[in-house]
């Protein structure tokens, strides 16, 4: 199953706190995307109210374009099903915090998260995803001034995600990396060449050696991380911004054959790349779109982000009806690769891919798939408080011949919660997701389709 490694010397072991949510202890001018205008949600009736009515506003003007949100009735089984279709969230790729802007592969929009996070939680609440990929939910749920916690078996999600809940300042990176010796004489233990300019190569291989031996001794801190996190996300891409010559975008890594073969078509050599003005740039983007509440959000919930290592059937260090709202979107049945596609950031993070491999759910039935699911499920009923939530994002895969929201539909009903709806964001797609083979809702995992359940009972 996935979990999320924990986080070593940042955090203690997670206790309740007033109003029952969990958290743990650890060291350590843009737009602002606040909430305060949307109405009070109480109820599901209120949310059922509030999604009838709902029409998406585009860059904060409601159009006579914008289409709104349509209900309809649908039989799954024997349950008959709410069906919520609309523009819920932007189809910008730009719409959300630079904070975001870390490739990884079948990651949902932070907007997502976001949209339920407002609506359903309120300030101090805890947020949870047990499938934390990149660490989407976590870190919009800090941003929105929440507690997340963040479950993944794949370390890479903790090395992507918890830097970003304890930025350090450009100065300081800045600083830290005049201080890392790089020699570019350097040679790695595979060969990399078909990626990199052998001076680059030195220049990765040092800096990949020094973060172990600082995480080896005890010395890694957040300004390391940071670096590591950034480093990183710059492995490989398809722009000049990339450690690398051009190649796949960042969030799949290309086999070394293959990437002798692009090169052979494209022509193109390795040229010489500058691994820390690579990296200082990158913070800066990350960092420029951050709002000032956001800001202050992170200084004061960031250090309350905890990330597991656990079965998410059995996520024993998250106390019993803790979770205000659970975001998620669990892996789909054999669609994405995670650990071809990760092979090089295991490469330079010193992780163990097949390892990690033999630990992700890959169901290639659903049947299969299921089965895991349902125990997911129970042991999210354990955590969730009363009169909590659950955000269950699936999509239609294999050219929409299955449509995974009817399979979680009796899961979620079986594990003791009340069934509200489907949520089904219709928008147009990015490049990204042609580049999948989504065009038109025609193929690969098209839609958003949120299940969205709740836990009855008062707080």
């Amino acid at each position: 199953m996935m979990a999320k490694k924990d986080a070593g010397n940042r955090q203690t072991s997670l206790n309740s706190c007033s109003g029952g949510e969990a958290v743990s202890r650890a060291k350590g001018t843009p737009a602002d995307r606040s909430a305060s205008a949307l109405p009070a949600i109480a109820s599901a009736r209120d949310l059922d109210r509030h999604l009838r009515t709902f029409r998406h506003q585009r860059d904060g003007v409601i159009t006579d374009t914008v289409r709104p949100a349509r209900v309809e009735e649908v039989n799954v089984g024997d349950t008959v099903v709410r069906r919520y279709i609309g523009e819920f969230w932007t189809a910008k790729q730009r719409g959300a915090s630079t904070l975001h802007e870390v490739s990884y592969r079948a990651c949902f929009k932070p907007q997502l998260p976001r949209f339920f996070i407002d609506r359903l939680t309120a300030e101090g609440d805890s947020v949870y995803d047990p499938f934390g990929g990149r660490g989407t939910t976590i870190i919009e749920a800090t941003l929105a001034g929440r507690r997340g916690i963040s479950n993944d078996v794949n370390p890479l999600s903790e090395i992507f995600a918890s830097p970003r809940l304890h930025i350090p300042g450009l100065s300081d990176i800045e600083k830290r990396l005049r201080e890392i010796p790089l020699d570019k004489t350097k040679t790695a233990d595979i060969d990399l060449s078909m990626f990199y300019h052998a001076e680059t190569l030195g220049e990765i291989v040092s800096l990949k050696e020094y973060l172990q031996e600082r995480r080896a001794t005890g010395k890694e801190d957040d300004l390391d991380g940071w670096i590591r996190m950034v480093a990183t996300t710059r492995l490989t891409g398809h722009s000049p911004g990339f450690f690398s010559v051009y190649t796949l975008p960042p969030n799949q890594a290309v086999s070394r054959d293959s990437q002798k073969k692009i090169n052979t078509k494209r022509n193109q050599v390795p040229g010489y790349k500058d691994v820390k003005g690579l990296i200082l740039k990158k913070s800066r983007q990350l960092i420029r779109g951050i709002a000032p509440s956001e800001f202050e959000h992170i200084a004061r919930y960031g250090k309350h982000g905890v990330f597991l290592n656990q079965d998410a059937r059995h996520t024993a260090r998250i106390s019993d009806n803790a979770i205000a709202l659970t975001v998620t979107s669990p892996p789909f049945l054999d669609i994405v690769q995670y650990p071809a596609d990760n092979w090089l950031r295991c490469w330079f993070n010193a992780v163990d891919a097949e390892e990690v491999s033999k630990k992700i759910t890959m169901a290639r039935t659903v049947e299969q798939w299921a089965d895991v699911m349902a125990g997911v499920f129970k042991e999210l009923y354990r955590i969730t408080r009363a009169g909590g939530w659950v955000a269950f994002e699936v999509g239609e895969v294999r050219k929409g011949s299955i449509r995974l929201d009817e399979v979680v539909v009796p899961l979620g009903i079986d594990a003791g919660f009340t069934l509200f709806g489907i949520l089904i964001n219709d928008q147009e797609f990015t490049k990204t997701a042609n580049i999948w083979g989504v065009s038109n809702n025609t193929g690969g995992t098209n839609t958003n389709r949120i299940v969205l359940f709740t836990k009855e009972g008062e707080r």
